[in-house]
């Protein structure tokens, strides 16, 4: 018998029996160091658990383009990593407390107290994270889109870094990050949701031929269409749509055009390029402001108008 004992003790499970051994006995410090390492481990793998069903599904839903899918793909991944990270250090703190013999019960009574101050204020935040719920899932804002929020402080612009269960980022073209508490979201404008509008007013004088125009804005947009730069994210050319407006001075025609979300911008500054290329090929020039002089003689009343251009 004890020959047995001596063969199992050096058998090819001795190292690990003694690592066990050592575990046990070792003081409650290395416990919590290997509890941390043992979390950081779980969270890797769960976070890795996480993307793959993150992206199986949203590829199993239809999207209107595959950027509308990465944006989806990219805002869910982070919601449920923060969330996970969250969930397990609470357990990891819990286990860490228990290792060390912390009293948790003695703990949170004699807490009590601070539970019902921290209750109070905590509302906010429940505010926040129900609104961040509503947000994600409802698919109201992704990462990487443009939108515009109004608060009941400001409203702010800007792409879409970071969104969270209780906060969202944004970027302005400045560089400035606005970090914003989701409960205090009030109106979403997203300018980069299935697809965009280029929405071009143009002033002409009153003496230009409008069928003239309506024909060189039709070229122009047709020329933005066609650049290798553009082409791309046109999904309707720029055309004439209306006649919007009858100044003092100047007749104001609207031109509109369909395009990918997010190029809006790029797509109406070549349109601008290429009509004004041909208002100068064809002689076009702005409108000016019309001041009408009226000279007033004290024997023969009111003279002639004169008209200047101011």
């Amino acid at each position: 018998m004890n020959e047995l004992q001596k063969d199992t003790s050096s058998g090819p499970l001795q190292p690990i029996g003694d690592l066990f051994g050592y575990i046990a006995d070792a003081s409650p410090w290395v416990h919590v160091l290997l509890t941390v390492l043992l979390l950081a481990l779980a969270q890797m793998a769960l976070r890795y658990l996480i993307d793959q069903i993150v992206e199986r599904s949203v590829r199993s839903l239809k999207h209107g383009s595959r950027s509308e899918e990465k944006k989806r793909e990219a805002t869910l991944k982070n919601f449920f990593r923060t969330a996970l990270a969250i969930v397990l250090w609470i357990v990891g703190v819990i286990l860490i407390l228990s290792i060390l013999k912390v009293n948790l019960s003695g703990l949170l009574a004699s807490a009590g107290l601070i539970g019902v101050v921290a209750g109070i204020g905590g509302q906010s935040l429940i505010k926040d994270c129900l609104s961040g719920l509503f947000i994600i899932f409802e698919n109201q804002l992704r990462v990487d889109d443009i939108v515009t929020i109004a608060t009941p402080t400001a409203t702010v612009s800007g792409l879409v870094e970071e969104v969270t269960i209780r906060t969202t980022r944004l970027r302005d073209l400045d560089g400035n990050l606005h970090i914003l508490t989701n409960g205090n979201i009030g109106v979403i404008t997203n300018m980069s949701y299935q697809f965009a509008q280029v929405n071009v007013d143009i002033n002409i004088s009153y003496d230009t031929d409008i069928d003239l125009v309506e024909d060189l804005i039709k070229q122009a947009g047709a020329a933005t269409a066609a650049n290798a730069l553009f082409k791309d994210n046109v999904l309707e050319p720029i055309e004439l749509l209306r006649v919007d407006k009858l100044g003092d001075s100047a007749v104001t025609l609207k031109a509109l055009g369909k395009v990918k979300p997010g190029s809006q911008w790029e797509v109406a500054g070549d349109f601008r390029r290429q009509l004004k290329k041909l208002f100068d090929k064809h002689g076009i020039a702005a409108p000016y402001n019309t001041l009408i002089v009226r000279p007033h003689d004290a024997g023969k009343g009111s003279g002639r108008p004169k008209v200047k251009q101011a």
